[in-house]
């Protein structure tokens, strides 16, 4: 029996949310991170001194650009990024 890969179509593209730095209050950054991912303060500031960290994945863009604002209002440098296509083998 053949192994068969279906790709599914959809308008938005799944986005990730990278904290690429910090900045200098890192407990406020630390707080937005709880508040976005649900994790612990002790947690989120370890993921934010952690830096690159993937903070959110695979969510809506509109989703991933309020995120990223909210890290830049509390004095984070954030991005969103696209993330691949999966590679399916060739049949």
């Amino acid at each position: 029996m053949a192994d068969e890969y279906f790709m599914l179509v959809c308008d938005d593209v799944p986005h990730d949310v990278v904290l690429t730095d910090a900045g200098v209050r890192v407990l406020e950054v630390a707080q937005v991170v709880r508040r976005l991912t649900g994790l612990s303060l002790w947690r989120s500031k370890l993921l934010t001194t952690q830096v690159p960290a993937v903070i959110l994945d695979g969510i809506p863009q509109e989703d991933a650009m309020a995120a990223v604002v909210a890290l830049c209002d509390a004095g984070a440098r954030a991005e969103t990024r696209e993330q691949p296509e999966p590679d399916f083998p060739k049949t």
